[in-house]
């Protein structure tokens, strides 16, 4: 639906905007001399209007009504992901000519943020194929991979990113799955751990060293299928994200042809590097997301249940907890769309990446856990939903970098600006 309204929509025509002056004018900026104009934060483009719009309405109407029975049987119900490719939600940023929407990363952290809002394991199924394997594609691909890869992607096969392992966590590049040269194939041993989307996918984005002498310059991406011999050891059970699967991976002489290599020989540090920093933008909007959520749905109840002769949301006490919590969400959303147009300026966004995944994810549980709070008895429940997106907002301060690491991030980028 949304790849169709995309096309259409760039085909259109559109009348520059016409700045009106001001009564007064005391000087000229550069930017009214050039013809731009300054927007605020939450100033979107038309087609990314619409694809909130039509992104909103499966959220709600399809994947809505399976939200509590896909996260009690920790399992994705397989027409949530059908749906996701009829609706041009797994190509967002992919080219027509592959299959997609070529749409804005904008776009992307859109979907993310209005998936979170009714699942987000659901948005972090299509965070990860998104933000992380099409990009992976999109950018470091040969064109023949891009042709190759891009169109399945797009359409019908959920992708992975096989990074972390046993013993490789926030220490990425310690990893100890091993890839040897034989003919022209590259056979492939080790395992992954906490693989997220890898029980569903059918293409993996394997990270293994073919040089253990040279350290992490000697880790190399893999393009990798199932039906090569790709092994599910076991499926986590997990606090949250439940319907997410979440799964180690076993590598046995894993065979794959030497086309299959992405960016290089012993580029792929420098892929996971480059990709993780913008995946952080794809977890802040899920985080910002799952508060947005989790505020929607207790706030109204505060003003319907009734104590002491009034609406439990009048009482000054409960006003200063949602007004603070709505400042939170704020400031949250702030700092991940910042983040996000940095990166589609092109300027620079590693440490803005660093910080909106950081407080996003600090949002998300302060914000679920006081609309817990916020709904009583009831809020505790599982019938609401409500407590599901406190369980499921732990993860944020986990994946794709704790948020120790952010911090250290951020931390190296204040060093560098002050100690000049």
């Amino acid at each position: 639906m949304f790849r169709v309204a995309s096309r259409a929509l760039r085909a259109t025509k559109h009348r520059p905007t016409r700045l009106v002056e001001p009564a007064r004018t005391f000087f000229v900026s550069a930017i009214r001399t050039e013809g731009l104009r300054l927007n605020s934060l939450d100033t979107f483009t038309e087609e990314e209007n619409m694809f909130r719009d039509s992104v909103k309405r499966f959220a709600v109407d399809v994947v809505g009504p399976k939200v509590r029975e896909m996260d009690e049987k920790e399992s994705m119900d397989p027409t949530i992901i059908q749906g996701l490719f009829e609706q041009g939600l797994m190509g967002i940023e992919t080219s027509v000519e592959h299959g997609g929407a070529e749409a804005s990363f904008v776009s992307a952290i859109i979907a993310i943020e209005e998936l979170a809002k009714i699942d987000p394991s659901v948005s972090v199924m299509c965070d990860v194929h998104n933000t992380l394997v099409n990009t992976i594609l999109r950018t470091y691909g040969t064109k023949e991979q891009q042709d190759k890869w891009l169109p399945l992607l797009s359409e019908s096969k959920l992708g992975s990113f096989c990074l972390s392992e046993p013993a490789s966590g926030s220490d990425a590049f310690a990893l100890q799955t091993r890839a040897k040269k034989d003919g022209d194939h590259w056979v492939i041993n080790g395992s992954k751990m906490w693989i997220t989307n890898s029980h569903e996918a059918e293409i993996f984005l394997i990270f293994a060293n073919i040089d253990p002498s040279k350290g992490y310059k000697g880790i190399t991406c893999f393009i990798a299928t199932k039906d090569m011999g790709v092994q599910i050891a076991k499926k986590e059970e997990k606090l949250g994200i439940r319907a997410s699967s979440t799964c180690t991976l076993n590598f046995d002489d894993l065979r794959v042809p030497a086309e299959n290599i992405i960016g290089g020989e012993g580029k792929g540090y420098k892929l996971a590097i480059q990709i993780l920093n913008e995946g952080r933008i794809g977890i802040a909007a899920q985080m910002l997301g799952l508060a947005q959520g989790a505020f929607d749905k207790a706030v109204p109840y505060t003003y319907q249940r009734t104590q002491f002769g009034q609406p439990i949301g009048t009482f000054q006490g409960m006003q200063f907890q949602i007004a603070k919590a709505a400042v939170e969400l704020e400031t949250a959303r702030l700092l991940t769309y910042n983040a996000a147009r940095r990166k589609e300026e092109g300027r620079s966004f590693t440490k803005e990446a660093a910080m909106a995944k950081y407080w996003a994810s600090q949002v998300a549980q302060d914000v679920s856990g006081s609309a817990i709070e916020w709904c009583g008895g009831v809020g505790f429940t599982r019938e609401t939903g409500i407590e599901k997106f406190w369980r499921d907002s732990k993860i944020g301060a986990i994946y794709e970098g704790t948020s120790n690491i952010q911090l250290q991030t951020i931390a190296k980028f204040i060093q560098q600006e002050y100690s000049r």
